[in-house]
Formats: C-alpha cells, sequence, structure tokens
C-alpha cells in the first residue's frame, strides 16, 4: 500500500465461481482474474466437500494470487460469499463465530481466511446471476469443472 493508504497496481477484475457433483461431494472451484491485458486463470478440486465450501475457496484462491495490495472488483454468482463477506460476518465476529441463534458458524476457517485476505485489498464484492451467458462467470464456472474433474481423477489413483 502506497503512504496514503491506496492499491499500489492496477485494477483488478475476478470472477470466481464453484461446483459440486453431490453436496456434499466432489468438487471444484475456480477463478479469473482479469489486470489490463494479463488473464490468469486458476482453479482447483478437493474429493469430499460442499457447494458454498468451493465457493469461498474460490474467493480466497484469488485473492491469495494477487502479489500485492489491488483494488479489486470480485465477481460471484453465490449470495452466500456475497452477503456473508459484506453482511453476516460482522455479527459472527462480534458473536464469537456464532449465528444470530448462537450455532456455529459453518466453515468458519473459510471465512476467516478471506475476510484477513480481504482486509489485504480494496474489494468490490458483486454478484452476477450464473449462468446468464456472462463471459467472465462462464468461464468461472468452466474453471471450477476443471477442478472437479481434477479431484475425480485424483481420487481414481
Amino acid at each position: 500500500m502506497s503512504s496514503e493508504g491506496k492499491p499500489d497496481s492496477a485494477a483488478v477484475t475476478i470472477y470466481t465461481d464453484g461446483a459440486c457433483k453431490g453436496n456434499p461431494g466432489v468438487g471444484g472451484w475456480g477463478a479469473l482474474l482479469i489486470a489490463g491485458e494479463r488473464r490468469k486463470e486458476i482453479f482447483g478440486g478437493e474429493r469430499e466437500t460442499t457447494n458454498n465450501r468451493m465457493e469461498l475457496t474460490a474467493a480466497i484462491e484469488a485473492l491469495r494470487a494477487l502479489k500485492r495490495c489491488s483494488e479489486v472488483t470480485l465477481y460471484t454468482d453465490s449470495n452466500y460469499v456475497k452477503q456473508g463477506i459484506e453482511s453476516w460476518i460482522h455479527g459472527w465476529k462480534r458473536n464469537g463465530w456464532r449465528t444470530a441463534d448462537k450455532k456455529p458458524v459453518k466453515n468458519t476457517e473459510l471465512w476467516q481466511a478471506l475476510d484477513e485476505l480481504a482486509a489485504q485489498h480494496q474489494v468490490t464484492w458483486k454478484w452476477v446471476k450464473g449462468h446468464a451467458n456472462d463471459p467472465g462467470n462462464e468461464r468461472a464456472d468452466w474453471l471450477a469443472n476443471e477442478g472437479v474433474k481434477e479431484a475425480l481423477q485424483a481420487r481414481t489413483k
């Protein structure tokens, strides 16, 4: 960060998505990062997971891939991720990672990682309708499904 507290690098646009075959089941996550003319694609998968975990992991890994403090616009088709990081997380932290009805927050370790990574950047969270022909979201979905394939291949080895 600069001395004025502004990002040192150009703006980055990120599209993220998660996929799961069965819920729980084999899952994958994918992210498309765009900075100017540069594009980076990342994906991965897990053998036994949930769709929500993969949606969170996609955002975490995308932010983790950034090398310096950035101004980020992150698109997700998951209301769980967008609402969780923008609204619900404040109450969870205040309540010791418990929900309003005093139950433990699901995926706490992922929420904590996402919160920590998001704090290192200036992130604007945007919701995009999934499977609605948005090119960035469609690519993130494709990458997430590549993560599923990778996890399935690892499962059979």
